[in-house]
C-alpha cells in the first residue's frame, strides 16, 4: 500500500503545480469583472473624460447637485469595486448629489467601455487622472475632496490618500490585503506568493493622516467583517467605525442607505463641508 501511495505521488505534485501555474497566468482573470460595455449616459450626469500618466483616456461620469440644491462645493471622488462599472453606482451618486455633494464616478481601465486591462499601478494611475481632473478642470480645492473608496475600491482610494490627501476617507468594506481576502475563497493557493497585485489596505492606512470612516456590513461573506475592523483599527485617524447590522457585502445599502450616507454626510461636516 505504501509503495502504491508513492507512486501516485508524483501525479499529485504535478496537479497542484499546474494549478499553481494556471492561478499565476490568469490571476487577474478572477480579480477584476468588469463590465466592459459603455453605459448610457444619464441625465443627471455629465460625462468628462480622463487623462492618465501612461496616455489612457478614460470616462467617468460627473453628478453635480441639482439646480434646486445648494452646491457644497464639495467632491466626492467614487472609486469601486472590481465587479460592475460606474452605472452601477448611480443610486449613491444621486443620494450624495441631493445633499450638495458633487460625485464623480471614476471607472477604471477596461471597465465601462475604456481601453487598456486592470492592474494594481494602473488603477493608481487612473485615480490620479480623477484626481487631478477634479482640482484642475472641475476646479476644487484639494481640500474639498472626498475619497470613497468600495470593497477593491478602498485599496485605490487609500493609496489616492497616501499620494494625495483628501479632506477624508471613506472606506466602504475594505480587507486587509487582497492575499487574505482572496483566502477566504482559495484556501489552498498560495496567494502570498502567487499574487502579482496586492493592494495592502491595512498597511497603507497607517499613513493617511485624514479623517478616515470604516464602514462594513456584519453578515459580509466576502470580505470577512474581521478584516474591515482590522483596517479601521490601523487607521491613523480613524473618526468613526460603522457596522451595519445583518449586510453583506453586495446589498443595496451600501448604494443608498441610511447608514451609508449618514456616514459622508458626517465626514463631510468633520472636514468643514458642512
Amino acid at each position: 500500500m505504501r509503495m502504491v501511495l508513492l507512486r501516485g505521488l508524483p501525479a499529485v505534485i504535478l496537479i497542484v503545480l499546474l494549478l499553481i501555474a494556471l492561478a499565476w497566468v490568469f490571476q487577474r482573470r478572477v480579480i477584476y469583472f468588469p463590465d466592459r460595455f459603455t453605459p448610457p449616459l444619464p441625465p443627471s450626469a455629465r460625462a468628462v473624460v480622463l487623462h492618465t500618466v501612461d496616455g489612457l483616456e478614460l470616462a467617468a461620469w460627473s453628478v453635480p447637485p441639482p439646480p434646486d440644491v445648494t452646491d457644497r462645493r464639495t467632491a466626492v471622488l467614487v472609486a469601486h469595486g472590481n465587479g460592475g462599472s460606474r452605472s452601477g453606482r448611480m443610486p449613491l451618486a444621486t443620494a450624495l448629489a441631493g445633499r450638495g455633494l458633487t460625485v464623480l464616478l471614476l471607472d477604471y481601465r477596461g471597465y465601462g467601455g475604456n481601453p487598456g486591462s486592470p492592474t494594481e499601478q494602473g488603477l493608481a494611475h487612473d485615480a490620479d487622472a480623477a484626481r487631478s481632473y477634479l482640482i484642475g478642470e472641475a476646479g476644487f480645492a484639494a481640500d474639498r475632496l472626498i475619497y470613497f473608496g468600495e470593497s477593491l475600491g478602498t485599496a485605490v482610494a487609500t493609496g489616492l490618500a497616501v499620494r494625495h490627501p483628501p479632506a477624508g476617507l471613506l472606506l466602504r468594506s475594505p480587507f486587509t490585503d487582497l492575499a487574505a481576502a482572496g483566502s477566504v475563497r482559495y484556501p489552498f493557493l498560495p496567494l502570498r506568493a502567487l499574487l502579482r497585485d496586492r493592494f495592502p489596505v491595512a498597511e497603507r492606512v497607517t499613513q493617511v493622516k485624514a479623517p478616515t470612516i470604516v464602514v462594513y456590513g456584519s453578515a459580509d461573506s466576502i470580505v470577512p467583517p474581521s478584516q474591515s475592523r482590522a483596517v479601521a483599527d490601523a487607521a491613523a485617524n480613524l473618526t468613526q467605525a460603522i457596522v451595519v447590522p445583518n449586510a453583506g457585502h453586495n446589498d443595496r445599502t451600501f448604494l443608498d442607505g441610511p447608514e451609508l450616507l449618514a456616514a459622508v454626510e458626517s465626514l463631510a461636516a468633520a472636514v468643514g463641508c458642512s
